[in-house]
């Protein structure tokens, strides 16, 4: 029987994305849509990827209204319709709104589609099936008056490990989130804010080894080039917070951010945000989420549904990459961004497995076809039984199936392995212990591990149950839709002995019925981040330590202003004086800066209070091409007359694509906590293949720990300098301690 066995089997290989296969290039629907802002992705039961986006121009120029797409594999994808079209959609939705930002739920055997409308407030849809049709449900957070000081859109479902349902929503600038009813229909508890910053927005809660995070995007969406969004995340012990970053800054401090997940790194890809969380067949999580390609950013005049026209709508592209968790924070590839050219793509094909829509070859058991309109195919079993595949996996593995009881049903069970009748581990829906119950038996002796299910539970509608095996690890877990919302969860130490071979499939007690069963190789998870940018010998030549007296010598002013050295120190009241598009009227003290690639660093010492003083550093060609990184203080939205303190970076150039061509633009991205001592860095590369200038930004509050955050990119048409500025509103002191410069020794 052993040999028989080992000669059936398959073997899983590690690691599961190998170099040589196959492969995915973003975005992922290009020559499908031409874009698809915001977007949301779920597994339907019938095995199929589906995505879900904002109302946007997705092809020629018309706009569809909450368009879908469907794919076999994440990577190739199809046009699936629209939620609602011109001519049927609901009655109440005022005249001109444009619904946006959905979010997809499978909840108690139907689809949530949540979505917001642009005028404010967040309405429900659902199907019985994830391309409808759909019943709305009207606004279930009001445009105004909800208790969130926020536009409330933006909004995203959590169900907790207790079965409690969440809301997440904000934009502009706090999130709140709020406890819905059971049935996942109605907000049922207090509106809680649980983070606040500048342009904070696109909250989306996930809980990873006993703790929540909550991803959000900052600074502009839809800003052609000059999108500034950039994805964050905070970390909790409860799904309200307080969620703390990595550096413990609490979400709902009067500060910009660290916890950087994604960020742009000037490789033709500006404003990457908004995102979803999608986990392949071998357990690697993706992050879903738009990008704009800054070659082709804008799209011409656009009609909306209600025949009006909008010009200068920016292109958001359908982008997937590796969500890393390293060191218990979520980073995508490792802290490399947005991904451009071939990658490996995710593991989308089980090694063994089926999705039952196309008969039972491969399987063994008396279990029978059935089918239904949203599973299409699926197995059904009556009293004890197992169905099993007729091929074996071996190794490390991931293996799930989605399960639902019958009305006499028992249990319902995930055979993880199953060597014979004596060695053997099984997971089980367990209706009569209302748990989840981890068996492995070895030699005849059973070992078993439980979880409950929570009270509210739904035994009669699908549920996801996946165990992942890494060694004699065994980790499993009840999700409604693998979207990282657990309601139970199990992990055993498998006992010596447990079979490390054998078949996979479906187990019953009593009525049960099982959907794609399937086992793909674990994947293989990434423990180191991408190294940061190594300084290498100071630039003397272009550095300043202000240790004279008087006006600092080796500088030039653009716009001369009252600013001298004392006590070691360049000291600059803030000029009522602005560098803003057509407006240039601020002081800018600049020194040549060295050829090549180079870092300069400053330590600033800042006590702005009132909107929007600040003062940094800059990188200058001229008045209306530059980069800026700066202390700032900004107005917190519908704060009371709260002020931020962000670590602001921005740049200025002609904003290409629009119609008519805009001669200039300004925009900004947010880096980590701004502080009243802040050190702030600009890493400048020259970009020699597409003649631009590529800046990176940094910051801290300490001078040791850094936040590497994103990069903007202009094209060159000169050298720049390096600059100082302390403008837009007097009443602040800037304290430049230094402006030191270093060649950049890697990468």
């Amino acid at each position: 029987m052993i040999a028989a066995l080992l000669l059936a089997s398959v073997v899983v290989p590690t690691p599961p994305a190998q170099a040589d296969g196959p492969t995915y290039t973003n975005p992922v629907t290009s020559g499908v849509v031409n874009t698809f802002p915001d977007p949301t992705m779920i597994r339907g039961k019938d095995g199929l990827w589906y995505a879900y986006g904002t109302t946007n121009p997705i092809q020629g120029t018309t706009e569809h209204i909450l368009p879908m797409l469907s794919s076999p594999d994440m990577i190739h994808w199809t046009y699936s319709g629209d939620v609602y079209s011109a001519a049927d959609h609901p009655s109440w939705w005022p005249n001109g709104t444009r619904p946006w930002a959905p979010d997809i739920r499978y909840v108690d055997g139907s689809y949530h589609l949540t979505y917001s409308l642009s005028g404010g407030g967040v309405a429900l849809a659902t199907s019985p099936r994830p391309t409808g049709p759909w019943t709305d449900h009207g606004l279930i957070v009001p445009a105004g008056g909800s208790g969130c000081p926020t536009g409330n859109i933006d909004q995203a479902m959590y169900t907790d490990i207790n079965g409690d349902n969440y809301l997440y929503w904000g934009s502009y600038d706090t999130i709140c989130g709020a406890k819905m009813n059971a049935t996942a229909t109605a907000i049922a508890g207090p509106v809680t804010q649980v983070a606040r910053g500048r342009r904070m927005e696109g909250g989306f809660v996930v809980r990873r080894d006993g703790r929540y995070y909550l991803f959000y995007s900052d600074a502009g969406c839809c800003d052609g080039a000059f999108s500034g969004y950039t994805v964050k995340v905070g970390r909790a012990d409860n799904p309200l917070g307080p969620f703390t970053t990595p550096s413990g800054v609490d979400l709902m401090d009067l500060t910009s951010k660290d916890g950087i997940v994604l960020a742009a790194n000037g490789n033709g890809w500006a404003g990457p945000g908004h995102n979803a969380i999608q986990t392949d067949l071998s357990g690697q999580d993706w992050l879903v989420y738009h990008a704009i390609p800054s070659s082709t950013p804008e799209f011409g005049p656009v009609t909306t549904t209600w025949g009006t026209t909008i010009s200068n709508l920016s292109r958001r592209s359908l982008m997937i990459d590796r969500l890393d968790w390293i060191d218990g924070w979520p980073v995508v590839r490792a802290g490399a961004g947005p991904s451009t050219g071939p990658q490996p793509a995710p593991v989308t094909t089980w090694t063994v497995g089926s999705t039952f829509n196309s008969g039972l070859s491969g399987w063994t058991g008396p279990w029978k076809p059935a089918s239904d309109p949203d599973s299409l195919g699926y197995l059904s079993g009556k009293g004890s039984t197992r169905e099993l595949s007729t091929a074996t996996v071996r190794g490390d593995l991931r293996v799930e199936a989605d399960l639902r009881l019958g009305s006499s049903g028992t249990a319902a069970g995930l055979v993880v392995t199953y060597a014979n009748g004596a060695n053997n581990v099984t997971a089980w829906i367990d209706r009569a212990q209302r748990s989840l119950v981890v068996t492995a038996k070895v030699r005849g002796v059973t070992t078993t591990l439980s979880s409950a299910l929570p009270p509210s539970f739904d035994y009669g509608s699908w549920h996801n149950l996946a165990a992942e095996r890494r060694g004699n690890t065994l980790v499993t877990w009840v999700t409604a839709d693998r979207l990282r919302d657990a309601v139970s969860t199990v992990t055993m130490t498998l006992p010596d002995g447990s079979p490390t071979s054998g078949s996979i499939g479906a187990a019953s007690r009593g009525a049960a019925e099982a959907d794609n069963i399937g086992a793909a190789p674990l994947y293989e998870p990434v423990t180191s981040r991408v190294s940061d940018p190594v300084l290498g010998s100071q630039l003397t030549a272009y550095s300043d330590e202000f240790s004279g007296s008087g006006a600092p010598v080796g500088w030039e002013w653009v716009r001369k202003a009252a600013a001298d050295q004392s006590g070691g120190a360049l000291v600059w009241p803030t000029q009522n004086a602005e560098l803003f598009r057509e407006t240039n009227t601020a002081s800018v003290l600049t020194r040549d800066a060295p050829a090549g690639d180079f870092v300069v660093e400053t330590k600033l010492d800042f006590n702005g209070t009132k909107g929007n003083q600040q003062a940094g550093l800059v990188l200058y060609e001229n008045d209306d091409r530059y980069f800026k990184l700066t202390h700032t203080v900004l107005p917190l939205a519908q704060g009371g007359g709260a002020v931020l303190h962000q670590t602001e970076f921005g740049k200025e150039g002609p904003r290409p694509g629009t119609t008519p061509p805009t001669a200039v633009a300004n925009a900004p991205m947010f880096g980590g906590p701004a502080a009243g001592t802040t050190w702030l860095r600009l890493l400048y590369r020259y970009d020699a293949a597409n003649n631009e200038h590529d800046v990176r930004m940094a910051s801290s509050t300490d001078g040791t720990n850094w936040t590497w955050g994103g990069t903007w990119s202009l094209p060159r048409t000169g050298p720049v300098k390096i600059g100082l500025v302390s403008m837009n509103a007097a009443g602040a002191t800037a304290t430049f301690d230094y402006v030191r410069t270093y060649e950049l020794t890697s990468p």
